[in-house]
């Protein structure tokens, strides 16, 4: 019993190891989470003293526990019973799925981060590509019931949107976005899912899938998370403001308590001096397919020469960026208003807003100009200044540097003859051979402010 036994060095050596790690896991770990935890809902808490809507406790709940509720929701289990029984397979499978697809779906955000890194990021960026124009961000919020959830329905323009938008409302609230399967990208979905976004299949077919995710944003929008939505689905080909995809929409109609608590849509209208993605849009317009994809290649390139140009001091950014916000639309009113409320109604409404606040910058307003034909370099300025008065005088959001007209001219036209969209020939300016696309993408926010803000009288 006392006599000395032999063992290897290496099983000694496992033995610490293990004995160490079981000590971090059972007796240092704890504390160190709470310790953490601590300091967390401490910041949290400072944090919220400066929100106008603080952030819910949805958003703050552990994600392996929302996964967890999530995937035993009551709706969602019967959504696996049926499709247990729909495709003849035992439950355990179809709820097998459904709880992968919550793992997918939801997200793990993290104040340090979004606070920390991402509205920062996006101010940085923001301003470095663009000189930001923003409307009545301010006013956007006020008057609403701080109880009611927020949901910012916003058109489609460029990829840059989600940055803009996370800038603009950063000293407000925080949003929660749902992002393309393009996010699904490791490391970037791990970045993507800390700042709250949830990742959404566009494209899936799988009637379980909908249901968990239906469920996901119901639960979020009961919750009083604040949203970031865009209705078109995709980014605009042409540069319109498109038709409202039904999709998040109906989750949110069909999941509506209007004893509980209220949802407000607040739209936001986005417009570009430069879309960064205008090229791929307009070729994707042309062949008449939606599906592109940026070549790497050409992405690396297009980042090494702006590295460049900024580096040699000839870089000062893309022109104007302009956002402007609308009127609330309180969902409880607005179904107290509606014989048969649908999703296609809501959502229609919903586009109009969007389209009433579209801002008209520099550049397309320009491109208007220059597409109606028959314009010189010297006769361009009073036609701009007859277009911009027509929309200022039809209630159009216009942000146009502090020069007027005149310095909007001096901004835009060098900007559309560099990219080789305009050209003047025999005295006369307008589109290049391979730059019609382009010139007309940019000319359509003019077209679709005037078509629905027609001049009074």
């Amino acid at each position: 019993m006392t006599e000395a036994v032999e063992i290897p060095v290496w099983l000694l050596v496992l033995g610490a190891v293990l004995a160490a790690v079981a000590a971090l896991d059972r007796i240092i770990g704890p504390g160190i989470r709470w310790y953490l935890r601590r300091r967390m809902e401490r910041a949290v808490a400072k944090l919220n003293q400066r929100l106008d809507r603080p952030i819910d406790p949805f958003r703050l709940a552990h994600r392996k526990d929302m996964v967890t509720r999530l995937s035993f929701d009551p709706k969602v289990l019967e959504a696996v019973t049926e499709e247990a029984r729909a495709r003849g397979v035992p439950a355990e499978v179809t709820f097998a799925e459904a709880s992968a697809y919550a793992r997918e779906i939801v997200p793990g955000f993290s104040a340090l981060l979004y606070f920390g890194f991402a509205t920062r990021a996006a101010r940085w960026l923001s301003r470095l590509l663009y000189r930001v124009r923003i409307g009545r961000v301010d006013q956007a919020l006020d008057g609403i019931d701080r109880e009611a959830t927020v949901v910012f329905a916003i058109n489609h323009r460029s990829n840059m949107d989600y940055v803009l938008i996370t800038w603009l409302v950063a000293r407000r609230t925080t949003l929660s976005y749902a992002v393309g399967e393009w996010a699904r990208v490791w490391p970037l979905s791990r970045l993507i899912r800390a700042m709250g976004a949830f990742f959404i299949r566009r494209n899936s077919q799988s009637p379980l899938y909908r249901r968990v995710l239906a469920r996901y944003v119901q639960l979020a929008t009961a919750e009083g998370t604040t949203q970031a939505v865009f209705p078109e689905g995709g980014l605009s080909l042409d540069g319109r403001v498109g038709a409202a995809r039904m999709g998040l929409l109906h989750y949110i109609l069909t999941g509506f308590e209007p004893r509980g608590r209220d949802v407000v849509f607040v739209p936001v209208g986005l417009s570009y001096d430069r879309v960064l993605e205008d090229r791929l849009l307009t070729e994707a317009a042309a062949a008449g397919v939606r599906r592109f994809r940026a070549r790497p290649a050409a992405i690396a390139a297009f980042i090494g020469r702006l590295v460049w140009r900024r580096l040699r001091g000839r870089f000062h950014g893309f022109g104007t960026v302009a956002a402007g916000f609308g009127a609330p639309l309180s969902l409880r009113e607005w179904l107290a208003g509606q014989a048969e409320p649908t999703t296609e109604a809501l959502g229609a409404e919903i586009m109009a807003r969007i389209v009433a606040v579209v801002p008209v910058t520099p550049v397309p307003l320009v491109a208007h100009a220059i597409a109606q034909g028959g314009a010189g370099a010297a006769d361009l300025p009073d036609r701009v200044r007859d277009l911009a008065d027509r929309l200022n005088h039809a209630g159009a959001v216009v942000r146009l540097p502090p020069g007027g007209t005149a310095a909007a001219v001096a901004e835009a036209l060098p900007a559309l003859t560099q990219r080789g969209i305009v050209a003047e020939v025999d005295g006369v300016l307008g589109p290049t051979p391979g730059g019609q696309g382009l010139l007309a993408y940019y000319a359509a926010v003019v077209e679709q402010v005037l078509a629905t803000h027609p001049s009074p009288g």
